[in-house]
Protein backbone atom coordinates (compact mmCIF):
# COMPACT_ATOMS: atom_id res chain seq x y z
CA UNK A 1 0.00 0.00 0.00
CA UNK A 2 2.02 3.19 -0.57
CA UNK A 3 2.59 5.25 2.08
CA UNK A 4 4.51 8.36 3.14
CA UNK A 5 6.58 7.16 6.06
CA UNK A 6 9.69 8.87 7.21
CA UNK A 7 12.17 6.55 9.20
CA UNK A 8 12.88 7.97 12.54
CA UNK A 9 16.09 7.50 14.23
CA UNK A 10 15.77 3.78 14.14
CA UNK A 11 12.74 1.12 12.56
CA UNK A 12 12.49 -2.32 13.43
CA UNK A 13 10.22 -5.26 11.58
CA UNK A 14 10.40 -8.26 12.36
CA UNK A 15 9.75 -11.04 9.18
CA UNK A 16 9.67 -14.46 8.29
CA UNK A 17 11.12 -16.01 5.04
CA UNK A 18 11.94 -19.03 3.15
CA UNK A 19 14.82 -19.44 2.06
CA UNK A 20 15.93 -22.56 0.17
CA UNK A 21 12.99 -24.58 1.75
CA UNK A 22 14.48 -23.68 5.50
CA UNK A 23 12.40 -20.56 7.68
CA UNK A 24 14.48 -18.07 8.05
CA UNK A 25 13.11 -15.07 11.13
CA UNK A 26 14.79 -11.97 9.49
CA UNK A 27 14.93 -8.52 11.57
CA UNK A 28 14.86 -5.35 9.63
CA UNK A 29 16.74 -2.38 10.99
CA UNK A 30 15.76 0.96 9.04
CA UNK A 31 17.74 3.72 10.23
CA UNK A 32 18.25 7.21 9.32
CA UNK A 33 21.30 9.02 7.73
CA UNK A 34 20.19 12.41 9.49
CA UNK A 35 23.72 13.65 11.58
CA UNK A 36 21.74 14.10 14.57
CA UNK A 37 21.82 10.08 14.97
CA UNK A 38 25.04 9.22 13.27
CA UNK A 39 26.27 8.59 16.75
CA UNK A 40 23.66 5.36 17.22
CA UNK A 41 24.65 3.91 13.94
CA UNK A 42 27.44 2.06 15.12
CA UNK A 43 25.27 -0.28 17.25
CA UNK A 44 23.00 -1.13 14.91
CA UNK A 45 25.56 -3.20 13.00
CA UNK A 46 26.14 -5.36 15.54
CA UNK A 47 25.09 -8.61 14.19
CA UNK A 48 23.93 -7.40 10.76
CA UNK A 49 24.50 -10.17 7.87
CA UNK A 50 23.35 -7.45 4.96
CA UNK A 51 22.78 -3.95 4.35
CA UNK A 52 20.75 -2.17 2.30
CA UNK A 53 21.96 1.69 1.28
CA UNK A 54 18.98 3.95 0.06
CA UNK A 55 19.77 7.25 -1.84
CA UNK A 56 16.80 9.31 -2.44
CA UNK A 57 17.04 10.32 -6.37
CA UNK A 58 14.88 13.31 -6.20
CA UNK A 59 17.76 13.93 -3.22
CA UNK A 60 21.25 14.47 -4.55
CA UNK A 61 23.01 14.93 -0.77
CA UNK A 62 21.56 11.43 0.25
CA UNK A 63 23.58 10.10 -3.07
CA UNK A 64 26.44 12.10 -1.89
CA UNK A 65 26.50 10.47 1.64
CA UNK A 66 26.60 7.15 0.32
CA UNK A 67 30.40 6.71 0.46
CA UNK A 68 30.01 8.07 4.30
CA UNK A 69 27.60 5.37 5.16
CA UNK A 70 29.54 2.74 3.03
CA UNK A 71 33.09 3.80 5.00
CA UNK A 72 31.29 4.01 8.16
CA UNK A 73 29.19 0.51 7.17
CA UNK A 74 32.60 -1.42 6.63
CA UNK A 75 34.22 0.13 9.68
CA UNK A 76 31.85 -2.41 11.95
CA UNK A 77 31.07 -4.96 9.33
CA UNK A 78 33.78 -5.34 6.88
CA UNK A 79 32.39 -8.15 4.62
CA UNK A 80 28.95 -7.99 4.80
CA UNK A 81 26.75 -7.94 1.51
CA UNK A 82 25.66 -4.33 0.57
CA UNK A 83 23.41 -3.24 -2.22
CA UNK A 84 22.68 0.06 -3.23
CA UNK A 85 18.90 1.37 -3.99
CA UNK A 86 17.74 4.16 -5.99
CA UNK A 87 14.55 5.02 -4.23
CA UNK A 88 11.46 7.20 -5.20
CA UNK A 89 11.56 6.39 -9.14
CA UNK A 90 7.71 7.12 -9.16
CA UNK A 91 8.70 10.70 -9.24
CA UNK A 92 10.50 10.34 -12.66
CA UNK A 93 10.73 7.54 -14.76
CA UNK A 94 13.55 8.85 -16.86
CA UNK A 95 16.12 8.92 -13.80
CA UNK A 96 15.98 4.78 -14.23
CA UNK A 97 18.21 5.87 -17.47
CA UNK A 98 21.05 7.61 -15.93
CA UNK A 99 23.52 6.14 -14.46
CA UNK A 100 24.55 5.74 -10.43
CA UNK A 101 28.27 4.84 -10.21
CA UNK A 102 28.79 4.48 -6.53
CA UNK A 103 27.61 0.79 -6.88
CA UNK A 104 29.58 -0.04 -9.63
CA UNK A 105 32.63 1.41 -7.93
CA UNK A 106 32.59 -1.19 -5.11
CA UNK A 107 30.85 -3.68 -7.21
CA UNK A 108 27.57 -3.92 -5.05
CA UNK A 109 24.13 -4.49 -6.49
CA UNK A 110 21.96 -2.14 -7.45
CA UNK A 111 18.31 -1.57 -7.32
CA UNK A 112 15.67 0.97 -8.73
CA UNK A 113 12.75 1.22 -6.13
CA UNK A 114 9.74 2.86 -5.51
CA UNK A 115 8.35 2.37 -1.55
CA UNK A 116 5.46 4.39 -2.58
CA UNK A 117 4.04 1.72 -5.47
CA UNK A 118 6.36 -1.05 -4.40
CA UNK A 119 8.58 -1.40 -7.32
CA UNK A 120 11.15 -3.81 -7.05
CA UNK A 121 10.76 -3.91 -3.29
CA UNK A 122 9.93 -7.29 -3.00
CA UNK A 123 12.57 -8.46 -5.26
CA UNK A 124 15.27 -6.17 -3.64
CA UNK A 125 14.37 -7.36 -0.16
CA UNK A 126 13.83 -11.39 -1.00
CA UNK A 127 17.42 -10.71 -2.60
CA UNK A 128 18.87 -9.10 0.51
CA UNK A 129 17.56 -12.29 2.46
CA UNK A 130 19.20 -14.67 0.48
CA UNK A 131 22.81 -12.30 0.66
CA UNK A 132 22.21 -12.41 4.43
CA UNK A 133 21.43 -16.00 4.70
CA UNK A 134 24.69 -17.30 2.68
CA UNK A 135 26.86 -14.87 4.27
CA UNK A 136 25.68 -15.79 8.15
CA UNK A 137 26.18 -19.77 7.15
CA UNK A 138 29.64 -19.12 5.22
CA UNK A 139 30.91 -16.11 7.27
CA UNK A 140 34.98 -15.83 8.52
CA UNK A 141 33.99 -12.57 10.15
CA UNK A 142 36.12 -12.65 13.80
CA UNK A 143 32.32 -11.23 15.36
CA UNK A 144 30.01 -13.74 13.39
CA UNK A 145 32.73 -16.81 14.86
CA UNK A 146 32.20 -15.18 18.72
CA UNK A 147 28.36 -14.86 17.84
CA UNK A 148 28.28 -18.73 16.75
CA UNK A 149 30.33 -19.80 19.93
CA UNK A 150 28.12 -18.20 22.29
CA UNK A 151 25.28 -19.49 20.48
CA UNK A 152 26.40 -23.11 20.79
CA UNK A 153 27.50 -22.56 24.34
CA UNK A 154 23.84 -21.40 24.61
CA UNK A 155 22.16 -24.48 23.24
CA UNK A 156 24.45 -26.91 25.15
CA UNK A 157 23.86 -25.40 28.63
CA UNK A 158 20.02 -25.40 27.80
CA UNK A 159 20.31 -28.93 26.45
CA UNK A 160 22.37 -30.05 30.07
CA UNK A 161 19.91 -28.25 32.02
CA UNK A 162 17.01 -30.66 30.00
CA UNK A 163 18.97 -33.42 30.77
CA UNK A 164 19.48 -32.51 34.47
CA UNK A 165 15.11 -32.11 34.82
CA UNK A 166 15.09 -35.59 32.93
CA UNK A 167 17.43 -37.29 35.31
CA UNK A 168 15.85 -36.12 38.55
CA UNK A 169 12.22 -36.65 37.28
CA UNK A 170 12.93 -40.15 36.55
CA UNK A 171 14.94 -40.37 40.47
CA UNK A 172 11.26 -40.10 41.57
CA UNK A 173 8.92 -42.90 42.78
CA UNK A 174 5.55 -43.39 41.38
CA UNK A 175 2.88 -42.84 43.88
CA UNK A 176 1.51 -45.49 46.12
CA UNK A 177 -2.00 -46.62 45.27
Amino acid sequence: RPQQLSTFALTLYKHRARVDGQAVLVDFWGTTGQERFQSMHASYYHKAHACIMVFDVQRKVTYKNLNSWYKELREFRPEIPCIVVANKIDADMKVTQKSFNFARKFSLPFYFVSAADGTNVVKLFNDAIKLAVAYKQNSGDFMDEVMRELESFDLQKKSENLSDKEDSCSEEKPPSA
